[in-house]
């Protein structure tokens, strides 16, 4: 059994004692009867405890902390609502205290978040551009390591589940945005769905930043999964949830691992960022730090992945490419790209993505010849990288509009499929 979890448990609790001392020296040196605290020495100690306490501290699961939204310029509450839940996951719902009727229709909108070690609260800014305009419900994975071993298992098959059942109790003219790495699920169960004639397809889907097909553009991420295949990420990657936990002895790829893995694809930027809040923090220049803070504090909250979803999908999505070759089976049953003819399908690229080159999400366009092309949209926004494709200025100023706009034009446009004889 690997103890990679153990020893990671060990470690955090061994420096409980350093992260205390750090916490009361900061005090000290922050005390404002102390006049060392008015000394450059002294804003120097308090800042090196500061860093030294976030830098080894367990970051818990943010909040989304979205509680008002403006709609057609009336400031408007925001209410969190759980509308559906599964061991696994569950749908939270933005709640609006709507003042009047909308004079423009409000297209309802499923955003699925990455289960791909981080929270769903890393789109906090996406829901955040979404609620102006929009009912916006989202996908709230858990954390393995939270879920006892007797609810079962979770592979990509059931996840496929998960949103179809999503996707029916969200009911008609839905649409659906699925940032990254749920661009190949989300896609599968529309196909599946149309398929099979199920009820409940949705009127669209925008994806963002996806790997439908990583052979186009490969990255080192794409790169190094296809080299190593699954069964070295079996014996690296896989490791045991340790007791204290509900999940204790789930099998599990860890979040810290995810983590090391995204810090060390950009190891000398993070390190940058760190200095410049030490240098912030002498400086007292509070905002620039509360910045950092704020960034750190989401990106450094991770969250474990079962072991034979993360497996599964390394398998599926990068090494065997099943999707695009139209070899991807759920539960046995094909795949078929070509059957989506009714939900219109929106990409979104980033010029600089780094995760997910240019063209692998553009696949899904070229993989539905039976979808009209007037229900097809592409967009590729130049100078972002893979979060700008779902955050920042440029998400909001230019990628929105583009995926609200389209949506609306979708809006009522829902055909169901008819049901295949049995």
């Amino acid at each position: 059994m690997d103890l990679s979890y153990f020893w990671y448990e060990a470690a955090h609790w061994m420096l409980t004692p350093a992260r205390a001392a750090a916490d009361a020296t900061q005090l000290v040196f922050q005390n404002p009867v102390n006049p060392v605290t008015y000394t450059a020495y002294g804003r120097t100690v308090s800042a090196a405890c500061e860093m030294f306490e976030r830098t080894t501290r367990r970051y818990g699961k943010p909040d989304f902390g979205l509680p008002r939204t403006v709609v057609e310029g009336i400031p408007t509450d925001v209410s969190e609502r759980v509308i559906w839940e599964k061991p696994f996951g569950r749908l939270i719902r933005f709640e609006r205290d709507l003042k009047r009727t909308p004079s423009r229709p409000q297209p309802k909108v499923l955003v699925v978040a990455p289960m791909s070690g981080h929270y769903a609260t890393l789109l906090r800014g996406t829901v955040e551009a979404l609620l102006p305009a929009h009912d916006v419900v989202i996908t709230d994975w858990h954390d393995a390591r939270m879920v006892p071993l007797a609810a079962g298992r979770f592979d990509l098959d059931t996840y496929i589940e998960y949103l179809i059942e999503m996707f029916q109790h969200l009911g008609p003219d839905l649409h659906v945005m699925a940032v990254c790495q749920p661009a190949v699920p989300v896609f599968a169960a529309v196909a599946l769905m149309e398929a099979r004639g199920t009820p409940g397809v949705p009127t669209s889907m925008t994806l963002m930043g996806g790997p439908i097909d990583t052979r186009r553009s490969p990255t080192a991420v794409n790169c190094l999964a296809a080299e190593r295949g699954q069964e070295w990420f079996k014996r690296n990657c896989i490791t045991t949830v340790p007791p204290g936990y509900p999940g204790s002895w789930r099998q599990v790829y860890p979040g810290f691992f995810q983590l090391s893995g995204f810090m060390g694809m950009n190891l000398d930027r993070h390190l940058t960022a760190h200095y410049d809040m030490f240098k912030h923090l002498v400086r007292h220049d509070g905002d620039s730090a509360e910045k950092h803070r704020e960034f750190y504090d989401e990106y450094l909250s991770v969250m474990d992945l079962t072991a034979e979803f993360y497996l599964q999908t390394v398998n599926t999505v990068f090494v065997e490419h099943a999707l695009p070759k139209g070899e991807m089976r759920h539960h046995g049953e094909r795949v078929d790209p070509a059957a989506i003819r009714h939900c219109a399908i929106m990409a979104v690229e980033g010029e600089k993505d780094d995760i997910s080159g240019v063209g692998q999400t553009l696949a899904a366009l070229d993989l539905t010849p039976n979808l009209p092309p007037e229900r097809k949209l592409y967009h590729l926004q130049k100078g972002v990288g893979h979060y700008g494709v779902f955050n920042g200025s440029r998400f909001r100023s230019e990628i929105m509009p583009r995926i609200s706009e389209f949506m609306h034009e979708m809006q009522g446009t829902a055909v169901e499929p008819l049901r295949e004889a049995v």
